[in-house]
């Protein structure tokens, strides 16, 4: 009788693991979502994008390090790191501007051309140099593979920085309708 009870408890256990897992990396998107929203909406990079690419770099695992070396939620490179002024690669919000700012940067650098959207994510897993030197997404089986897995969450061919307008009252009543949230004290409905 122990060990049926004993099997049925670990096969419930087991049954119960993706579960959990799944709510783990909703409870962790969940955490990171302001910084994502704040960072995204500074640099004008659609949020969604940005959680999905954190979810396939590091599955929102903060200590991350993958075997090429890249660090944090963006997997972001030492070299690349350094260039958008990330000191800590393990500080969510200097990790997240950090790959942001990188992201914005590829959608300007690929602005335009055909496939946009799988050229920055090219050149994000694979480099820029990888997407130059191939005039196009690399043939690396597991560059193909990041497009394809992102592309099934984000169907866009094309990732626009738009600037959102916020519109309401500043301090002294004016009524505005800017791009800097920070200036509205009274939302207008």
């Amino acid at each position: 009788m122990k060990t049926i009870k004993r099997t049925f408890a670990a096969c419930l256990l087991l049954a119960l693991v993706p579960s959990l897992i799944a709510a783990s990396a909703a409870d962790l998107r969940q955490l990171y979502h302001p910084i994502v929203k704040k960072v995204a909406g500074k640099y004008r990079i659609d949020p969604e994008l940005v959680h999905i690419v954190i979810r396939a770099e590091s599955n929102y695992d903060v200590f991350a390090i993958s075997s090429a070396g890249a660090m944090g939620l963006m997997q972001l490179m030492p070299t690349t790191a350094s260039q958008y002024g990330v000191k800590n690669v393990f500080d969510p919000a200097q990790n997240i501007e950090g790959g942001v700012r990188y992201l914005k940067d590829l959608v300007q650098l690929y602005k335009g051309q055909k496939d946009q959207t799988k050229l920055v994510l090219a050149a994000y897993n694979a480099g820029q140099e990888a997407v130059r030197k191939y005039k196009g997404v690399p043939p690396y089986p597991e560059t193909k593979s990041y497009i394809a897995g992102i592309m099934r969450s984000y169907k866009k061919p094309t990732i626009t920085t738009h600037s959102p307008l916020y519109k309401g009252y500043d301090a002294s009543g004016k009524y505005l309708v800017t791009t800097d949230p920070s200036l509205i004290v009274v939302k207008k409905d």
